[in-house]
């Protein structure tokens, strides 16, 4: 890549990551809304897990993508390099980045030991356990991030800016064999070990899918699930698929290349930031795919459901409709207060109404006489 084709990168990822922000922390906090105080029709379980799930994406949007690669494509010198920013943006970083993707891997776990053991779905059930779950992944997943504070240093980097050269603090890789062992880990704990078990649970959980509906005939099928079960079956699994499918591809190609850079390339003087060399390209476009990943969660686990679109296209349309009956309220009572402010012109020939032979008796025999009439005019 040389040239105009470098300028052309760079420039779609100065907007690639500022359009993710903008889509993706509105697109997570709604998720959380809908979940938790519509009714979407999902498992008290389910609601903890996703909703989580929104919350710790919408953290590693503010901490890798905002704050950490936002300001690097429009700033020269972001806050974080300097001291003591180096270390902590390390440490949140990966304290999302694990978090969001080990509530992945327990939740795929979870559904599975809920389909194949009657006593995992009491205890799972309550909501108290799958809300200790959370917090202690969260938990668990920051004190295993507080490593990352210390594998960065800030030192004075020369660099050419505007044709001149110029000596600026940068957050750099400690050249220190603790800081190789200590991204390695956080490289598999982050995407490696956390892809397969997602691969191994979800066939799991398709596998067990399809031996159980081959206990039952059709009829039984019908009787005790309803109707459409093999459709719903395939639904099902295909859902599952899709779920194993986008967290692989999206997280996959960046372990790839960043057990790349950190074995052939890791060499203190390796300029990242070359993209006349292919690995530097790879690694960018692998991180892009791998920070889309925190935008779409809660499409491909709440969009497919009908409830939440359901929920979804109300909540849309309740400010079209409260316009709507605003407006016909608005409408009927001028109409209410016209009615009252006409005034009807007095009729030119009144009516004369005759009553006659009316009797009227009281409890002490008071009698009205027949000839004697009632006039009533209007």
């Amino acid at each position: 890549m040389e040239g105009v084709s470098i300028t052309i990168f760079i420039t779609v990822q100065k907007i690639y990551y500022p359009l993710l922000c903008i889509m993706g922390i509105p697109a997570n906090l709604f998720t959380f809304y809908m979940i938790c105080f519509r009714k979407c029709g999902m498992s008290n379980s389910a609601i903890i897990y996703l909703s989580c799930l929104a919350i710790v994406d919408t953290f590693y949007l503010v901490w890798v993508i905002l704050i950490d690669l936002t300001l690097t494509f429009w700033m020269l010198q972001p806050f974080w390099h300097s001291y003591p920013w180096c270390g902590i943006l390390g440490f949140l970083q990966y304290g999302s980045l694990y978090s969001s993707s080990w509530i992945v891997v327990v939740f795929t776990i979870e559904r599975f030991l809920v389909l194949s053991s009657t006593a995992a779905k009491q205890h799972f059930s309550q909501s108290w356990v799958t809300k200790l779950i959370c917090m202690a992944i969260v938990l668990v997943s920051h004190l295993a991030s507080v490593p990352m504070g210390w594998i960065n240093i800030v030192k004075p980097v020369n660099l050419t800016v505007d044709g001149q050269n110029v000596t600026l603090p940068r957050c750099r890789y400690r050249s220190q064999t603790y800081s190789t062992v200590i991204v390695w880990l956080a490289t598999f704990l982050s995407g490696g070990i956390p892809i397969v078990l997602v691969i191994i649970f979800n066939y799991l959980i398709g596998y067990h899918l399809c031996r159980a509906s081959n206990l039952f005939t059709k009829e039984e099928q019908r009787t005790i699930y309803g109707r459409s079960t093999r459709g719903t079956l395939k639904r099902t699994i295909l859902l599952l698929s899709t779920v194993s499918i986008a967290f692989v591809v999206l997280s996959l190609p960046r372990f790839v290349t960043y057990c790349i850079l950190r074995t052939k390339y890791n060499d203190e003087n390796f300029n990242r930031n070359d993209y006349s060399l292919p690995i530097n390209v790879a690694g960018d476009v692998a991180n892009m795919l791998q920070n889309l990943n925190s935008t779409t969660n809660f499409l491909l686990y709440c969009m497919v459901s009908r409830r939440f679109r359901r929920e979804l296209v109300q909540l849309l349309t309740y400010k079209v409709k409260a316009r709507e009956l605003s407006s016909l309220f608005t409408y009927t009572t001028m109409k209410v207060f016209s009615v009252v402010d006409h005034r009807a012109p007095p009729a030119s020939n009144p009516v004369t109404v005759v009553l006659t032979g009316l009797k009227h008796t009281e409890e002490k025999g008071m009698q009205i006489d027949k000839d004697q009439t009632l006039k009533l005019k209007t």
